[in-house]
């Protein structure tokens, strides 16, 4: 995210434009169609995303457009949309089979934060199914530390050692 324009205003300009991507099929086929000219791209968006879009995101888009990236705006919009939408700030979500006390959760949280050098919104979660231990989740990633992790492990270790007689 530039620093020239702000965190904030490249989430919101980045969902804006994969909104109006996907809304206006014409224009993003007009942008993806490699029979036009790139200098022909560069003047529309100039002119059609001066209004509601910063020199730097139509600065970007042309870059993508270049290099024949612009089918990667989808993911490149959903990465900046999980990583920057909250700033410094991201959702985890701890579960656990039983309550745990206020200072382990606290102790939970200032380890998380180290780890992920960020700032953590932690949400608690009972879930029985874990047979016991902790499992945390942020994003797209699992901190397993369950039991039924545990086991699951222990059985394919098991399952892939041979006995020899």
């Amino acid at each position: 995210a530039s620093p020239r324009i702000g965190v904030r205003k490249v989430v919101d300009e980045m969902k804006s434009l994969r909104w109006l991507l996907r809304e206006n099929p014409d224009l993003d086929q007009f942008l993806k169609a490699p029979e036009v000219p790139l200098s022909d791209k560069a003047r529309v968006i100039d002119r059609v995303f001066v209004e509601n879009y910063s020199e730097e995101t139509r600065d970007f888009l042309k870059y993508l457009i270049h290099k024949s990236r612009l089918t990667s705006l989808l993911l490149i919009s959903d990465h900046i949309r999980v990583v920057y939408a909250h700033g410094d700030v991201v959702d985890a979500v701890l579960r656990s089979t039983f309550p745990l006390e206020l200072e382990m959760v606290q102790i939970i949280k200032d380890k998380l934060e180290a780890r992920i050098s960020r700032k953590v919104n932690l949400y608690l979660e009972l879930d029985p199914d874990l047979l016991g231990g902790v499992q945390i989740i942020v994003g797209n990633s699992v901190i397993d530390g369950s039991v039924r992790h545990k086991l699951q492990e222990l059985k394919n270790k098991l399952l892939k050692t041979q006995v020899v007689r």
